[in-house]
């Protein structure tokens, strides 16, 4: 394993491997909408051996916990199945995924079988007027349906939730209620700083102090103790509920943050806050790539996640 110089005694436990730039929704809050930014990129995907070279190469060096992938949208990825199959080959059991659910009805079972273990599901309104408002796609029952699909087949399941001043602030009760009625802990994330909205994000900002009253309103809860490296506050009401908050304005957590990000290009990123991309293609030998991680960790922010001009989509949430 690599000995990293840092002085919060920081590591790299979790990678998020962003699969692809290529999304088919348009979320307001990562990108500007533009057909462009949202059609299918036609340029040729990464083959899934070449992630997976790059995985154990860093694998070997960091003794990986958890892989998540991402993207864009990871199940856009046509080798998706064999790169969870080829990660869970090396030893990592934990490959979790962050999607929006909109093909996720039909792919849940198989990728459940591949060796997938959770997935993360962006919901950001339970109204279909305001959901086609964020994410500029109508059918919020398809996203609805791939949820309730994976907890049907057995993927352990989470609700994020961007919630964005004047855009879907109203809708925080309703996604609580859906996520206590599925059973499943839902996440409230202040907006980032990223791409079109770095430096312009402030406007947009509903504080987790805010979403706290707005949940106070219905529920009493208690705060539960966080975990090291979470991104997310959590808290439990009367009832059982569980719900959690990634404060990154209010609440940084960037004091223990283990991630380390892969691109669809081969890059990697020690923070979203740092938009140099440092180059890998699986062939390093353990010097080389000691040193990269050495530049990848001194991206990482002191105290205080403060955003780049990356977008969201190119390198994943």
């Amino acid at each position: 394993m690599v000995n990293l110089d840092d002085k919060y005694n920081r590591s790299f436990k979790t990678l998020r491997v962003s699969l692809l730039s290529t999304c088919n929704l348009g979320c307001i809050y990562c990108t500007m909408g533009s057909e462009d930014e949202i059609a299918h990129d036609h340029r040729p995907q990464t083959p899934a051996a070449n992630f997976v070279k790059i995985i154990a190469g860093l694998h070997g060096q960091l003794n990986l916990k958890t892989i998540r992938l991402t993207g864009g949208e990871p199940l856009l990825y046509r080798e998706l199945e064999t790169v969870i199959k080829g990660i869970t080959a090396l030893g990592i059991a934990d490959v979790r995924m962050t999607s929006n659910g909109f093909l996720l009805e039909r792919m849940a079972p198989k990728l459940k079988a591949a060796g997938l273990r959770s997935v993360n599901v962006s919901l950001d309104a339970m109204d279909a007027e305001t959901f086609f408002a964020v994410t500029r796609r109508k059918q919020l029952q398809r996203t609805l349906a791939g949820i309730e699909a994976a907890i049907a087949c057995g993927l352990e399941v989470k609700i994020n939730s961007v919630i964005m001043q004047g855009q879907n602030d109203k809708q925080i009760l309703p996604l609580l209620n859906y996520a206590f009625k599925q059973n499943v802990p839902i996440r409230f994330l202040e907006v980032m700083a990223m791409g079109h909205l770095f430096g312009n994000s402030e406007k947009h900002l509903f504080t987790q102090h805010q979403i706290l009253d707005v949940i106070a309103s219905r529920y009493n809860f208690v705060r539960l103790a966080r975990k090291t490296s979470a991104t997310a506050n959590y808290w439990q009401t009367e009832q059982g509920g569980i719900f959690g908050i990634i404060g990154n304005e209010s609440e940084p957590f960037c004091q223990d943050c283990n991630r380390l990000r892969l691109d669809a290009e081969g890059n990697i990123y020690g923070c979203l806050s740092n938009n140099n991309p440092i180059p890998l293609n699986g062939n390093e030998n353990n010097i080389e790539l000691t040193g990269k991680l050495q530049q990848a960790m001194q991206q990482k922010q002191n105290l205080h996640f403060v955003g780049s001009a990356l977008s969201m989509m190119h390198i994943g949430g």
